[in-house]
């Protein structure tokens, strides 16, 4: 049991936690909740012993291995699945007592290693590794690449794959899914729930906590308060607490009135049943956390769009990708991603769109905002249409040494130039007053950019795409850096939006609530996905199993013919008789060598004698080494077959 009795913990002069007690049971997957700054990473840090309470009592098991994922960017030549499989501390360790132990030439020593290395996995250690990257999104080409030739994002989901990868008691995950798209968010939580051990979990995305949760630990006012269910229980809970005590009760009912207004809407537009229900469902939950919103110090809204045209946009045979590397090049062609796409945007759709990673969405998405030009086909817009674009990568653009105000006043300056401006108030005073509806007030217009949080730096994203007036919002990934009131906040102002949505994400609560419909970005095409998101979550379950099953029947495949060589397919005629014999007594010495090293494992995993099992190292070792040679040697006659 985790035990934390009277703890108070100070960074600098703030106070984050004073005399907080709680205890955590085995076993349980706790959800850490909290306003940002509240000390949710504060707390992880004392988990792990990287911070010292100030005072009070803290106890976690001694014997308990704590896993967590590592916030560096990985720099390493090593391939994808060496990097996860270094992650098993306890493979780790055993390997390398068998080196010691085989230099030492202690017999005894050898043969406690050897029992260490086999009860430490090491023979399922390159396949426990691969599901876990493979499960992350990597494809079955990429396990042997290099660490360094992934980007930062797919780095970062090796890293998980790593923490993943070691066996613990304890597992600490802040906010995992930052970096993953839906049909890896699906599969990791999948993961969690048949983890055994005890997990601690950071996240803002609301459906993700109530798929891998059952306690709900929230620190409120320097206080832990904990809560027996996942984060709607909660929510359910805390609103039921807050509404009972009446202290936001003017608020919440502003609140109710502005989601009452939501839902007269969406009943009048709601045509399919299926979407129907799953909408209806959401706006249950929002009427149920009015009184948590009423607590929220953030809100927003879009302003009416000056016009609407209709159709937004249309697509007639459009191809989306990159152009070619070298444009001076006749014979470089451009990499197209997906085909023949002929569709329409209309005024006032809502747009959820779907698909793994890789198969084209951000594409899509750019390409409609103008950021790429398309391929092949024409892309119409209609008259006064104006695109607010939210971008994954939006952050990394905004000017760091720069504050809010300059941000501001260099946008409109620049939409004025364009004779864009549409009424909108542009002085410097108005301007500030725009900026702390967005909470940056007072000092915070004059902050580096630099020096602000992900989330802030979203919040300064959103704040300069609502002052342009949109009537066409694309919006690729908008929540990674948000927490879940300003979530729920944009959720709300996009339900307001009178416009046309059209969302990437992997937070299903914000697309349950703002989407009609959805685009499936698959096979390189673009089609309606019949369905809702619980469907498309089946969807996705169902093609992990199947893709498991096609990978795993190469692999045997694949073992097969290294295993068992003249199943390879008939070669040509070989050039002499004696090459021929060379290769059938290879292959009649490999397979010989192959069933005394699956002998030689069997005897192992059911011997306890310690001079049986250094024998048995010796002989595996030894069977090892004559396979990987008779291998090579195969192999080299095979290629001078193929070159006479």
């Amino acid at each position: 049991m985790i035990t934390l009795k009277n703890i108070s913990l100070r960074r600098g002069a703030k106070i984050l936690l004073d005399q907080a007690s709680v205890n955590l049971n085995p076993g349980e997957k706790v959800g850490l909740v909290g306003r940002n700054g509240a000390g949710k990473s504060s707390l992880f840090a004392l988990l792990n012993r990287s911070l010292t309470e100030d005072s009070g009592e803290f106890d976690i098991p001694h014997h308990w291995r704590m896993g967590q994922v590592a916030q560096d960017m990985p720099e390493t030549e090593a391939s994808a699945t060496d990097f996860v499989i270094e992650g098993d501390t306890e493979l780790v360790r055993a390997r390398a007592e068998v080196t010691a132990a085989e230099a030492s030439d202690d017999g005894e020593r050898m043969a406690n290693a050897y029992m260490a290395l086999h009860d430490a996995g090491e023979h399922d250690a390159a396949s426990r590794a691969q599901a876990l990257i493979q499960g992350l999104g990597f494809k079955t080409t990429e396990l042997d690449q290099p660490v360094n030739s992934f980007s930062g994002g797919w780095r970062m989901r090796l890293q998980l794959a790593r923490a993943l990868m070691c066996p613990t008691e304890l597992l600490l995950l802040d906010e995992p899914t930052n970096h993953l798209d839906l049909d890896a968010l699906v599969w990791l939580e999948s993961w969690l729930k048949r983890y055994e051990g005890t997990l601690l979990v950071i996240s803002h995305d609301r459906e993700f906590l109530d798929a891998v949760t059952n306690v709900t630990l929230h620190i409120d006012a320097g206080k832990l308060v904990r809560y027996g269910g996942n984060y709607s229980k909660f929510e359910d809970m805390r609103a039921e607490q807050m509404t009972l005590q009446q202290n936001a009760f003017a608020k919440q009912q502003d609140k109710i009135a502005h989601l009452q207004k939501f839902i007269a809407r969406f009943k009048a537009k709601a045509s399919k049943a299926k979407q129907a229900q799953s909408r209806v469902k959401a706006l249950d939950r929002m009427e149920k956390i009015a009184p948590l919103m009423s607590e929220a110090d953030f809100q927003f809204e879009f302003k009416e769009p000056a016009n609407l045209p209709n159709p937004m946009l249309s697509m007639q045979h459009v191809d989306f990708g990159y152009p070619a590397r070298d444009a001076f090049d006749q014979d470089t062609q451009p990499t197209v991603i997906v085909r023949d796409v002929s569709k329409s945007v209309l005024a006032g759709q809502r747009i959820g769109i779907l698909g793994a990673n890789g198969q084209g969405k951000s594409t899509v998405v750019k390409t409609i905002a103008r950021d790429l030009a398309a391929i092949r086909g024409e892309i119409t817009e209609g008259k006064g249409l104006n695109i607010g674009y939210f971008a994954q990568q939006e952050l990394d653009v905004l000017r760091p040494a720069d504050n809010p105000l300059d941000h501001m006043i260099a946008l409109a300056k620049k939409v004025a130039a364009e004779g864009k401006l549409a009424g909108q108030a542009s002085r410097e005073q108005d301007l500030r007053s725009f900026l702390g509806q967005f909470n940056f007030g007072g000092d915070m217009v004059k902050q580096s950019v630099g020096s602000m949080s992900g989330g802030e730096k979203a919040r300064l994203v959103l704040c300069m795409m609502v002052w342009q007036r949109p009537n066409l919002l694309l919006l690729d990934e908008p929540t990674n850096h948000l927490d879940l009131t300003t979530r729920e906040a944009l959720s709300m102002a996009l339900n307001e939006f009178e416009g046309t949505v059209m969302l990437v994400s992997h937070d299903r609560a914000l697309l349950r609530a703002v989407c009609d419909e959805f685009w499936l970005v698959s096979k390189g095409g673009i089609s309606p996905f019949d369905g809702d998101l619980d469907d498309y979550q089946q969807f996705l379950l169902n093609e992990a199993k199947r893709l498991k099953a096609l990978a795993q029947s190469e692999v045997a495949k694949s073992n097969h013919k290294v295993t068992s060589p003249q199943l390879k397919p008939t070669q040509p005629k070989p050039p002499s008789q004696a090459l021929q014999k060379k290769q059938q007594r290879i292959e009649s010495e490999i397979q010989s060598l192959e069933k005394d090293k699956t002998r030689i494992e069997l005897e192992m995993s059911s011997s306890q004698v310690a001079t049986e099992l250094a024998t048995l190292g010796r002989a595996l070792k030894l069977a090892e080494e004559k396979l990987g040679l008779l291998e090579a040697e195969w192999l080299e006659l095979l290629e001078q077959s193929e070159q006479a």
